[in-house]
């Protein structure tokens, strides 16, 4: 009988407990000037964190500490090319799962904005894309290409099969999906972003609000009517001035920043990036104070593991693996002073008090003389396949999507100095003749070419490219890895130029895996250094450290050069000494008590065999790296006898402004004036500039490189004169202090066009700081006097 009754208790409690879980369906949607949640008004404190860039041990230690802040949502993309790395093969497992991420929110209270790309860009490879898109030559990326269509409905399809259950209305906690991302930074094409959106919704997500995110400047050219609009701006950003158009055309429509920069990321070569906590912590509180939504992008950035990282364009500027972004959680997790700073502020606008901060993980020393290097294989053993062919072929040809190729062939006799010369180089190149080093090419300095000694016939050749991070912003996001068209050496013979275009190439691949790198040190001898047939150094380390306990440490990687590093098998990143970033974030959840495997893959080679744990990253060490600027010693710009095509005053304050020329001009090179500031001090700055043609339409600035500046801000920040175009309108040139006016910058746009007119767009700050009053404007296709 007790049996019985104990019986009937638990059915009527399971009935109960299934009741209350109705009960507990909940509701958001968008009302008239605020969001609802069950029907009252809410508002949107969204902490960004990306899952790949935590390891899963650490992701509920991350939720937590975005919740003591006072977030109450997390928001997240979703990284196409992490999920399905070859074609039609999807995996959401493991640091994969983000189902299980959603879920662990919602295990503490936090509702999920979910970012579906396709495209997320996110500083990471190809902006989220799969590198294998690239093996269709002709595919458009982007764009209502049918094949591209094609593999981004399977991909969403099965995004929805992960998260599609976890939507508010069916008792998750997803209360807004993306459309697509920053498309007004691509293009104009609402068909396209219409199709975008149909998929999303096939792929299941139904139940909640779809918006999409664009910047003040672009939203219009591509906003769909039944998706909910919102802004992106950073710290500092004069607020009623990014949504003003929105408030315009929408005036019922909830107000949202999706992206509020907390911070920046860093670039290979350029100083670490940071923002002030006062102006991201004000922007925040006006926002709060106006009932204004908002995500904070980053709150926790976390790490580009493995070959994750990307780069920016114009140019090529790779990011650093750190995903630091200057947030107010730190890489490894650990509470700022701006975290703090911020935390106090949000703690006035919570009905309830904060939750507690978490206990911080700690971090440990590795003494150097814990870390024991016994083996080498040279490069040449991480071979994994040789193919032959007539032409140069790029990786992606080869059906490689990340690592290095060693391209070789045998050279004609040339008995004259000569140059080298790679149409293009992607990313990082030495070239090697019989085994002799003789140089490098850097995509990241425009390099393309080098001389070369005189030649004997059957002289070999080879060239180790290793590739870096895809392009993830802009439309260069094509990019092709490896030699990506020819290898041509030009030279004098008999008093007439002659070009060689090399041919009958041997191409042997080098992916950048952990198997890969066990496989060559186990295929080589590890107990003695063997000589390959590029000089020694290049190549594999394997070692081992020890430890008792297993706290988060950062490997210094400060005298080796260029590579990737493993522990344990995890794929820690890529390090390159020229910094800023010296250290590599080791979580302690990937160690192990006891011994440690750790292998370097060295394409340039170490100074020194050694290495230490620090406590601390070292994140701002520039080495043998001068700051970037863009005039040479002695230089001094000579104007005399230039005539300017327009003269004139810009308006003070911000947003977009637009100079039409008396008649159109044809050049290659354009000089900017700036004669004086709206508020008469010396400082000049840009965020960013176009020129338009004889029709009104931007040109491309993908062949812009800055000639000349007379004055860059490079101290204290990165506010070189490239900056005018990197297609980021929160970054911008900056003359430096005690520079005074007039100032010039000179761009060679990389061939000749005709011109009708200029855009310039002032500083994002309340008031515009360093506001170009006066200017005149100049334009040639001949170099400027210098």
């Amino acid at each position: 009988m007790r049996n019985r009754l104990l019986m009937l208790l638990a059915c009527i409690l399971l009935v109960a407990g299934n009741l209350s879980g109705k009960e507990k369906i909940e509701t958001f949607e968008v009302g008239k000037g605020i969001f609802l949640l069950n029907g009252e008004p809410f508002v949107v404190k969204a902490a960004e964190v990306h899952y790949p860039r935590i390891p899963r041990p650490y992701w509920e230690h991350r939720i937590k500490m975005c919740k003591a802040l006072g977030m109450n949502t997390l928001c997240l993309y979703v990284f196409w090319n992490i999920h399905e790395q070859r074609p039609g093969e999807f995996d959401f497992t493991g640091n994969n799962d983000i189902a299980a991420f959603c879920r662990l929110a919602q295990k503490h209270g936090m509702y999920v904005i979910v970012r579906p790309g396709p495209y997320v860009c996110a500083e990471w490879e190809m902006g989220g894309l799969p590198w294998w898109l690239l093996r269709k030559k002709d595919i458009r990326l982007r764009e209502g290409d049918p094949y591209f269509l094609e593999r981004v409905e399977l991909f969403e399809k099965e995004v929805g099969k992960q998260l599609a259950d976890l939507q508010l209305s069916r008792g998750g906690n997803i209360i807004m999906v993306q459309v697509e991302n920053e498309y007004g930074s691509y293009g104009t094409d609402k068909e396209y972003v219409s199709q975008i959106r149909d998929i999303v919704r096939r792929a299941g997500f139904t139940d909640v609000p779809l918006f999409q995110c664009d910047w003040a400047s672009n939203f219009t050219n591509n906003g769909l009517d039944d998706l909910l609009w919102t802004m992106n701006f950073g710290t500092g950003a004069n607020i009623d001035k990014q949504f003003a158009k929105l408030k315009q055309l929408r005036p019922d429509s909830p107000l949202m920043c999706s992206e509020y920069w907390s911070g920046w990321f860093d670039k290979w070569g350029a100083r670490h990036e940071t923002r002030p906590a006062e102006a991201m912590v004000s922007g925040l509180r006006e926002m709060l104070d106006k009932g204004i939504s908002f995500s904070l992008y980053m709150t926790h950035g976390g790490t580009s593991f493995g070959h994750w990282a990307g780069a920016n364009s114009p140019g090529f500027a790779p990011d650093v693996t750190s995903y630091d972004y200057d947030a107010p959680i730190s890489e490894s997790g650990r509470a700022t002073p701006k975290y703090y700073q911020l935390r106090t502020m949000m703690a006035a606008y919570s009905s309830k008090r904060l939750p507690a901060v978490p206990r911080e993980i700690p971090s440990m020393a590795v003494p150097a003389s814990y870390f024991r290097f016994t083996g080498y294989a040279p490069i040449e053993s991480g071979v994994d396949t040789t193919l032959f062919s007539r032409n140069i072929k790029t990786m992606e040809e080869m059906n490689m999507g990340w690592g290095s190729v060693l391209y070789t062939t045998t050279l004609p006799e040339i008995k004259t100095p000569s140059v080298l010369t790679l149409y293009d180089c992607h990313d990082y190149a030495q070239v090697f003749i019989n085994g002799e080093f003789v140089g490098k090419i850097d995509r990241v300095l425009y390099e393309q070419s080098l001389p070369l000694p005189a030649v004997k016939a059957g002289d070999r050749l080879t060239i180790l490219v290793e590739a870096m991070g895809r392009i993830n912003f802009g439309r260069a996001i094509k990019d092709y890895k490896g030699i990506t068209e020819k290898v041509v050496i030009s030279t004098e013979v008999g008093g007439h130029e002659t070009a060689y275009d090399l041919k009958n190439w041997s191409l042997s691949l080098l992916p950048d895996d952990y198997q890969h790198a066990k496989r060559a040190l186990e295929t080589a001898r590890t107990d003695e250094l063997k000589q390959g047939s590029l000089p020694l150094n290049r190549g594999y380390y394997l070692g081992y450290f020890d430890v008792k306990k297993t706290d988060d440490t950062f490997l210094d990687l400060s005298s080796w050069g260029k590579g990737q590093v493993y522990v344990n098998g995890h794929a820690i990143g890529r390090f390159w000494n020229i910094g800023p970033q010296q250290t590599l974030y080791v979580p302690g959840c990937w160690l192990k008590k006891g011994r440690n495997e750790v292998i370097v893959l060295d394409i340039v080679g170490p100074s020194k065999k050694e290495m230490q744990g620090l406590k601390e990253p070292i994140l701002n060490q520039l080495n043998n790296v001068k700051p970037k600027t863009h005039r040479a010693k002695g230089e001094e710009l000579d104007l005399q006898g230039e005539t300017p095509v327009c003269t004139g005053e810009f308006a003070g304050g911000n947003g977009w402004q637009e100079v039409g020329f008396e008649k159109p001009v044809s050049g290659r090179y354009v000089c900017i004036e700036a004669l004086g500031a709206h508020d008469g001090k010396e400082l000049a700055c840009i965020a960013e500039l176009y020129l338009t043609d004889a029709q009104g339409e931007r040109l491309s600035r993908e062949g812009w490189t800055v000639r000349y500046a007379d004055s860059e801000e490079t101290g204290k920040g990165n506010r070189a004169a490239d900056k005018l175009y990197d297609l980021q309108e929160s970054t911008y040139w900056s003359t430096g202090r005690k520079s005074p006016y007039p100032h010039s910058v000179v761009i060679d746009l990389g061939g000749e066009y005709t011109l009708g007119g200029l855009q310039y767009l002032p500083r994002m700050e309340e008031g515009a700081p360093g506001s170009i009053k006066g200017y005149r404007i100049y334009v040639k296709s001949t170099p400027f006097k210098l």
